[in-house]
């Protein structure tokens, strides 16, 4: 069975549906984002969206702000980029640090950043390309601590990422953010499901 590409109005419970079953989707919303997690130095983590993911988020928003049939197509046009078109991988990389004053200090310093995140399979390299619904550079080249960010696959590289003995490494080749990770097993194969067969 294919994973929609889009979410709609349709596909959405409704609040008093969701209030019924909210704790236990929550918690399965939980253990299908564990895998997706994935931190990349001290301070970066992708968050891997997928379907399910994104109509949690629609779900929940919806359930906390109760702004009606105008929310709902806010939070459709918000959250529909976000689900991978069967072709790329797609995540929400946040930069979290709670110190206020360190987090200035660091942002400051990553400039562009999201355009060096990549992920690696071998010798090739896919770039990240951000979401381009707003710019996320203040005037001081200070970054937002949030990006949107898609990750294109060519269809040999597709094939390449489920293969059992495909190392998968993410990582940025940012001057002042060169961190990297390989991903798990686990990971790998959370993240396999989102391309089209």
């Amino acid at each position: 069975m294919t994973t929609p590409k889009t979410l709609t109005k349709n596909d959405l419970m409704s609040l008093d549906e969701y209030a019924a079953v909210r704790d236990e989707l929550r918690r399965a919303n939980v253990a299908l984002k564990k895998p997706r997690r994935i931190a990349v130095g001290p301070d970066a983590t992708f968050y891997f969206e997928n379907y399910a993911t994104m109509k949690q988020q629609v779900l929940e928003m919806l359930y906390i702000e109760k702004g009606g049939d105008e929310q709902v197509e806010d939070e459709l046009q918000a959250y529909n980029p976000m689900i991978p078109q069967g072709q790329e991988l797609t995540a929400t990389l946040m930069f979290e640090i709670n110190d206020e004053v360190r987090r200035g200090q660091v942002l400051r310093q990553l400039t562009d950043v999201e355009l060096t995140a990549y992920v690696q399979l071998g010798d090739d390299k896919v770039f990240a390309k951000p979401e381009q619904e707003v710019e996320r550079t203040a005037p001081d080249g200070k970054t937002s601590s949030v990006h949107f960010l898609h990750f294109p696959f060519p269809a040999e590289l597709i094939a390449k990422f489920g293969a059992p003995d495909t190392q998968i490494v993410l990582g940025f080749e940012h001057e002042n953010y060169a961190h990297m990770t390989v991903l798990t097993a686990e990971s790998k194969a959370s993240l396999s499901a989102d391309f089209d067969a």
